[in-house]
């Protein structure tokens, strides 16, 4: 096998196999066998020290057939290294199969998907033969990893972890889907970015499970694998609740509903991360509880904020953390924390004074509303760790010059630099935090498209995004890449009937599938936008 970057030209392998195969059809070309009479002189004689011979020539060689250099696999998101060989590649063919090689029974669910996929014969735990799918687990590499190797009419798909065997599923998924076959040679790749994903907003605007379920297989053969569940707002609260009733909307998800949603996920590996933001966009949940609502000094309530000044409200909003907690297995929950109205006047203290009273019975004199506000978030990030989950939360949720810090283990989620208290995001990384992309510039699908958001497009996060550019345009160092620790695409449903769920579905394909290439290989793309369009249509 020959090995060669799958970026750009590269003269080197067309001209060895240009060279190979001329060879190899001269020495399969008929030629005089040992004994042959040599050729005749210029006169028409034999040389004079050539012996005379009457042996019959030899047999013809049957040429052998060659082949040319393979080239990579044609993928979306675009697989990080290919190692050329020479020979057939693999296609599916009606005695082919898939099968789990020893010790890896685990991977039975992809193994199933994979031959229903290729319209191919599920044959378990057996040796592999000619014309067979293999999958294995096992060997070293990077979480997500896989290697693929195609060679003698077979495909091998091996990796360290379940995930990275089921990403190379979806590599021969779709070469197969592009050309109608696997090229020759061995794959090996890994995604640049743990986080990648879609956040879907549920709040404001319902969606069904199927249409939850359709985006989640879409996701997976894209080997996104994070999917952010917006699902109370001051619009409405749509996940059933047992602890709460009251605060559920008309229209909701059951709970059934949720665990067939989190099976398929768990089988696409997708991790579904929850989201009840506070204390901030609770109007669903305060209707049923008005008398947590926050009021200023005059009285007059503020839109979905909580009153974080009363324990009655940290008690409602924790047991609903916990209850969702238990019902989503995932490793992380979204604690929100942003727009806080009490914030976004000009004196908190003086607008809102029982804020401001507590806040200095909480953490001494200096204390402002900014730093009752940060405790609050700390807590709610406690309740959710002592889950055994890690908490996510907003970046304007953080804030700087105050007596309170924002917890170290909260993972930023980058969204705005618009908003009060929205910091620059170096600030956020200077001070060693994990932050996740989620650029309203480039990432932000707003129904409606209200103060000033226009629906992005996939051609500009393609040739223009990449997930060091967190806020605005402008990418932040390079030195800071280990700390961004990858990116979601977000639908917002601000204007909930501008468009219907068809029209969304529509709307985010393509920009979706230009975020996995950019959060899978961190290179500039090879492809331009409209031969990438192209592809992805063609293998999704």
């Amino acid at each position: 096998m020959m090995r060669y970057s799958i970026r750009g030209p590269h003269q080197g392998p067309a001209l060895m196999a240009t060279a190979v195969a001329l060879a190899t059809v001269a020495a399969c070309s008929p030629g005089a066998p040992t004994g042959a009479p040599p050729p005749p002189t210029p006169s028409g004689g034999t040389s004079a020290s050539a012996a005379p011979t009457s042996a019959p020539p030899g047999p013809t060689p049957t040429p052998t057939r060659t082949y040319p250099l393979s080239t990579a696999p044609r993928t979306v998101p675009a697989v990080r290294d290919h190692e050329a060989a020479r020979g057939p590649g693999w296609k599916p063919a009606p005695t082919a199969g898939i099968v789990i090689a020893a010790g890896s029974e685990g991977l039975a669910d992809e193994a199933r998907l994979l031959a229903g996929e290729l319209k191919i014969a599920y044959r378990g735990a057996v040796a592999a033969r000619a014309g067979d799918v293999e999958l294995a687990l096992g060997g070293e590499g990077a979480p997500e990893s896989y290697t693929l190797t195609t060679r003698d009419d077979r495909v091998r798909i091996s990796g360290p972890d379940q995930a990275g065997v089921f990403y190379g599923t979806r590599t021969l998924k779709q070469s197969v889907k592009a050309s109608g076959a696997m090229p020759e040679g061995t794959v090996t790749d890994a995604p640049a970015k743990p986080q990648r994903g879609l956040n879907l907003d549920i709040a404001r605007k319902f969606f069904t499970a199927e249409w939850i379920e359709a985006r989640l297989r879409e996701m997976a053969d894209l080997k996104l694998n994070q999917f952010g569940l917006h699902f109370s707002d001051d619009q409405g609260f749509r996940i059933a609740s047992d602890s709460h009733p009251e605060v559920v909307s008309a229209e909701h998800l059951t709970k059934a509903e949720v665990r067939r949603i989190l099976s398929l996920a768990q089988t696409l590996h997708i991790t579904v991360v929850p989201e009840i933001d506070s204390p901030g966009h609770l109007g669903a949940v305060l209707r049923a509880h008005p008398d947590l609502q926050l009021r200023n000094v005059q009285g007059t309530p503020r839109q979905g904020a909580i009153d974080i000044s009363k324990p009655a409200s940290a008690r409602l909003v924790d047991e609903l953390l916990r209850e969702y907690a238990a019902l989503f297995p995932g490793g992380w929950f979204h604690v929100g924390a942003d727009e806080y109205q009490a914030l976004t006047v000009r004196s908190p203290e003086a607008s809102y004074p029982q804020l401001a009273s507590a806040a200095r019975q909480k953490y001494g004199a200096e204390a402002r509303v900014q730093d009752l506000a940060e405790g609050w978030l700390n807590d709610r990030a406690a309740v959710v760790r002592d889950t055994g989950k890690v908490a996510k939360a907003w970046n304007d949720g953080f804030f700087r010059g105050g007596v309170v810090d924002a917890d170290k283990g909260i993972e930023v989620e980058y969204w705005t630099g618009k908003e009060i208290g929205a910091r620059p995001p170096a600030e956020y990384l200077a001070e060693g935090r994990k932050v996740v992309n989620l650029n309203d510039e480039y990432l932000y699908y707003v129904l409606g498209e209200p103060n000033q958001f226009t629906y992005p497009t996939g051609r500009r996060i393609y040739e223009q995004w990449t997930p060091l550019v967190l806020r605005g345009t402008t990418p932040v160092p390079a030195r800071y890449d280990p700390q961004i620790l990858g990116a979601r695409f977000a639908v917002w449903c601000d204007l909930s009937r501008s468009q219907t769920q068809a029209q969304v579905a529509d709307g985010i394909r393509l920009p979706l599938t230009a975020l996995a290439q950019k959060v899978w290989d961190p290179a500039k793309p090879t492809l331009t936008w409209d031969q990438f369009r192209a592809l992805a249509t063609k293998v999704r």
